[in-house]
């Protein structure tokens, strides 16, 4: 898995890459949150759960990232481990991290997944997930 983004106009375009649909969503996960502190140093002491139907796997990664930075919000948290589960239509995430803290540093705040660049698709072996986060 690895994840990585790129600067986009006024926005930041993050990619996630896996051996499959769900590790290049949590690979998509982790660049979202690495745009937002070093997550490395984030420490993953309180997991939480997010679920969801969606049958198109491009609009499911935007519900993804986009239930995730409303909980890091709702809860004032930051995440910095993923695991996401489809069956059929239903996807099952948790994500693992803690509330902010002042040694960790903030970086720049996503505001959410938009749809602009939005791809998710097999590349050879490995799948591609990637869109446009707006900051």
């Amino acid at each position: 898995m690895s994840s990585s983004y790129f600067e986009h106009d006024a926005d930041i375009g993050i990619i996630g890459r896996g051996l499959t649909v769900e590790q290049s969503f949590e690979a998509a996960a982790h660049a979202v949150f690495a745009i937002i502190t070093h997550i490395e140093e984030v420490h993953p002491l309180t997991i939480v759960a997010v679920e969801f139907e969606e049958s198109d796997p491009e609009l499911a990664l935007v519900v993804w990232l986009n239930l995730l930075l409303g909980k890091a919000r709702e809860l004032g948290m930051v995440f910095s481990h993923f695991y996401i589960q489809r069956q059929g239509n239903y996807w099952h995430g948790k994500a693992a991290g803690e509330k902010w803290r002042e040694e960790l540093e903030r970086g720049v705040e996503v505001k959410g997944a938009t749809l602009t660049m939005l791809a998710v698709k097999p590349i050879g072996p490995i799948w591609e997930s990637r869109c446009v986060v707006d900051v």
